[in-house]
């Protein structure tokens, strides 16, 4: 069982307005379902701004938030990516290699966790949220995108793709730290 506060709440919500987001992307009626498609995508990536900022201000940070957040997060991110493909409004290649890195940092981070070792959001992954969020949302909105939106598609995946090495460095240095006070530990108890 988990607490429905208001984070959670939100991250809930961010969850069921994918399937709404999907529909209206993928719909028929034309410019009119982009912009329905983009209101919806830019409120559920407005929830993502906020829950989590809740949860730490108002000290309801739950066992289900920090679960859930990051699903709802990525499965909002990757139905409009795979959506947009599905419309031909953005090139596989370029969703996979997004959807490959946030694969690669989810199991990395579940790795981490499994070593005590708990690596927090840094500023190339804030970074690479608000680029992914931005580009999506005008792909959705614009349709055919002009050239300076194909531009920021290119800029998202260059982003996406720093922000996942900076992690994966970030975590390697962070695992090394925990090694060496873990045999820090075991060498004082010996003592």
């Amino acid at each position: 069982m988990f607490t429905l506060n208001l984070p959670n709440a939100l991250t809930l919500l961010r969850i069921l307005l994918v399937p709404v987001l999907v529909v209206a992307l993928l719909g028929t009626g034309g410019e009119a379902s982009d912009v329905i498609a983009a209101v919806v995508f830019a409120v559920a990536s407005f929830t993502d701004a906020i829950d989590g900022y809740l949860a730490r201000s108002r000290g309801s940070i739950t066992t289900f938030g920090k679960l859930m957040d990051p699903v709802a997060d990525k499965l909002l991110i990757i139905a409009a990516l795979l959506s947009l493909v599905s419309l031909g409004r953005l090139d596989a290649w370029v969703a996979m290699v997004i959807i490959a890195r946030e694969f690669a940092v989810t199991v990395a981070r579940i790795a981490a966790r499994g070593e005590g070792v708990v690596i927090a959001a840094n500023w190339w992954g804030k970074v690479k949220t608000a680029v992914q969020v931005l580009t999506i949302f005008l792909l959705i909105l614009i349709d055919p995108s002009p050239v300076w939106v194909d531009a920021l598609v290119y800029l998202m995946v260059a982003i996406t793709l720093v922000s996942g090495i900076d992690y994966f460095f970030g975590m390697r240095r962070l695992l090394r730290e925990a090694d060496a006070r873990r045999a820090q530990a075991r060498g004082s108890r010996a003592q």
